[in-house]
């Protein structure tokens, strides 16, 4: 496993090369968007697995808790604010790996799909 996975945070750059090496086989997590629909619609993340608005937060929590407390999850947003207020909650409920998109998507070089 990359040591980028251990880590509370990456940055832009770091996650460009997570999704690199996740490509190749070689690492392991799930990129998820908290923005709104609209947002992810005007452009995100390529390689972004799940949408999950932060605004419907309360209906999707526990579900995706259950299914992915154990895996390694990437949080990102626009500016790393919502991506990181959802990383401390599933930190503090058990979810020990998940991280946060420093800078979001603001800060984010690589390739971004409309």
């Amino acid at each position: 496993m990359s040591e980028l996975l251990e880590k509370s945070h990456v940055n832009s750059n770091e996650l460009e090369t997570l999704l690199k090496e996740r490509d190749a086989g070689k690492v392991d997590f799930v990129l998820v968007d908290v923005r709104e629909q609209y947002e992810y619609d005007h452009g995100h993340i390529k390689g972004v697995d799940l949408l999950k608005p932060t605004s419907m937060f309360q209906s999707w929590a526990q579900a995706f808790l259950d299914e992915y407390k154990d895996k390694t999850v990437i949080f990102t947003c626009r500016t790393a604010s919502r991506s990181g207020q959802v990383q401390q909650v599933f930190l503090q409920n058990g979810m020990a790996r998940a991280i946060n998109h420093a800078g979001g998507i603001v800060t984010y070089g690589g390739e971004i799909e409309r």
